[in-house]
């Protein structure tokens, strides 16, 4: 019996053995993070946020930085949107994505709001920051310490708060390109 044992552990450990090295040479041959076929940076996805109110919160990302723009946040591309609605009152809004940065599974994005039926949004920037924590993802937003995107003026690029609000159970599934430049 020890004999099987020591055959079957020999056998488990060759096999991890040959694809330990398999997995090694596929990141060799440019299959790792700082592929050219490897986006720099990107947050996508929807979800709605959870508020014991009933708030109809939702959010959603496409936001991308292309391998040959890793050095420069600022040429990143895409929209998200997002709206927020309580007993049939609220607004929505859509902005065009101007910076895009990420580490880990943190991502803070900004863009300028493009279309919204808030009064006094349009051309106003935001930015919203997502923690990607599978199915208990995070948010925060710039507009979390004065009110509403309307109320701030003059927000730099890739600015926003903590991931403060909780994703609603079962809607969470943003997703975080880790951004790693080389300088």
């Amino acid at each position: 019996m020890k004999r099987r044992t020591r055959i079957a552990a020999v056998a488990v450990t060759t096999a991890l053995l040959i694809t330990a090295g398999t997995a090694g040479a596929a990141l060799a041959a440019g299959g790792g993070a700082h592929s050219p076929h490897r986006e720099a940076a990107a947050l996508t996805g929807t979800a709605k946020l959870y508020r014991s109110a009933g708030d109809d919160i939702t959010f959603s990302f496409d936001a991308h930085l292309a391998a040959k723009d890793t050095a420069d946040p600022l040429k990143a591309t895409g929209t998200f949107r997002w709206s927020h609605y309580l007993h049939g009152q609220g607004a929505w809004a859509r902005a065009k994505v101007d910076c895009l940065v990420t580490g880990g599974k943190v991502a803070v994005v900004s863009g300028v709001i493009t279309a919204s039926d808030l009064p006094g949004a349009k051309g106003r920037r935001v930015g919203v920051t997502v923690h990607d924590l599978g199915r208990h993802d995070r948010l925060g937003y710039s507009w979390a310490a004065v009110g509403s995107p309307t109320d701030t003026k003059d927000l730099p690029r890739c600015v926003s708060s903590a991931p403060f609000e909780k994703v609603k159970q079962g809607t969470g599934d943003f997703t975080v390109v880790p951004w790693e430049p080389r300088f």
